[in-house]
Order: structure tokens, then C-alpha cells, then sequence
């Protein structure tokens, strides 16, 4: 796997367009919590390190990655947000479980982002173990927060641009 080589949290060529006048809705999933703090560090550092406001970024915790589609239509629904990201990490187990959250939560976030025409941003871990989590979420492959970040900032961008 070509990954394996990779810090897949390196943007050094490619632009990204200053957040400043963006608002961000960050839902993370408190099941794996050492991930997905880690997540959520990367991603609001990042927006921050990219120009959004402290005081334009919402944060708000769900039990699972499977409420992070509850937990981004909640926030579209009641907050005027250019764009939400969603932080979770499933780890493959014995049971056919993770296939299900896996798809239910891929699938769930592309209809929200579709029903409000807001960029909703799949920053879900799915790795087979911790370790691959704790790789993507700050370790040797960069942090996947810090990627959904900069892929809000830019969709956020591209939303803008289109309708002006």
C-alpha cells in the first residue's frame, strides 16, 4: 500500500484559502475517545492555523460515529454554517457490526450534505486496530482531522465561489 509510506496530512502543494470568513460546525464522536480527541485537535488547529475565528468554529460531541449524521443535521438545521466536518473512529472487530456503521455513516453524511447543499466532511477513521487509528490520528500518516479541516476550508470555498 502506497499509505503505508506517506503522511497523508501533507497539503505543501496545494493552495488553501483562508477560513476567515467561514463558519465551522465540528461534530466528534466520543466512543474511542483517545482518536477522536486526537481528531479533533488536528482539525481545529488546523482551521484555526488557516484563519477561522475561535468564536466561528461549533463543537459538539455525539455518543457514536453512527450519531455524527443526527449530529451534522442538527447542526445544519439550527446553525448558519458554510461547513461541518464529522470527527469518529470504527475499528474492525469480530462481528460484521463495523460494515454496517462503516456504510450507515458514509452514506448518512452524503444525504445531509446533499439535503442542505453544505459541505459535509467524512473525517471517519475505519481501520482494522488501534494502531492504524492511532497512525492516522496524529502518528506517522499524518491526522485525518487535520485533512477534513483543510477539505471543509476548501468545499467552503468552492460553495462560496459558485454562488457569487
Amino acid at each position: 500500500m502506497a499509505t503505508q509510506l506517506k503522511n497523508l496530512s501533507d497539503f505543501s502543494d496545494t493552495d488553501i484559502p483562508s477560513a476567515i470568513n467561514y463558519k465551522f460546525g465540528i461534530v466528534v464522536a466520543e466512543w474511542n475517545p483517545v482518536i477522536t480527541n486526537a481528531l479533533y485537535g488536528g482539525a481545529y488547529q488546523s482551521l484555526i492555523d488557516h484563519g477561522a475565528l475561535p468564536d466561528n468554529v461549533y463543537t459538539y460531541s455525539v455518543p457514536g460515529s453512527f450519531e455524527l449524521t443526527s449530529g451534522a443535521d442538527l447542526l445544519l438545521k439550527n446553525l448558519k454554517l458554510d461547513a461541518v466536518i464529522c470527527l469518529g473512529c470504527v475499528i474492525q472487530g469480530e462481528t460484521r457490526h463495523f460494515d454496517f456503521i462503516c456504510q450507515a455513516v458514509a452514506n448518512g453524511i452524503s444525504n445531509v450534505a446533499i439535503k442542505y447543499s453544505k459541505p459535509v466532511i467524512f473525517g471517519v477513521l475505519t481501520t482494522d486496530n488501534q494502531q492504524q487509528a492511532a497512525d492516522r490520528a496524529g502518528g506517522i500518516h499524518g491526522n485525518k482531522g487535520v485533512e477534513a479541516a483543510v477539505t471543509a476550508i476548501k468545499m467552503a470555498n468552492l460553495a462560496e465561489t459558485l454562488n457569487n
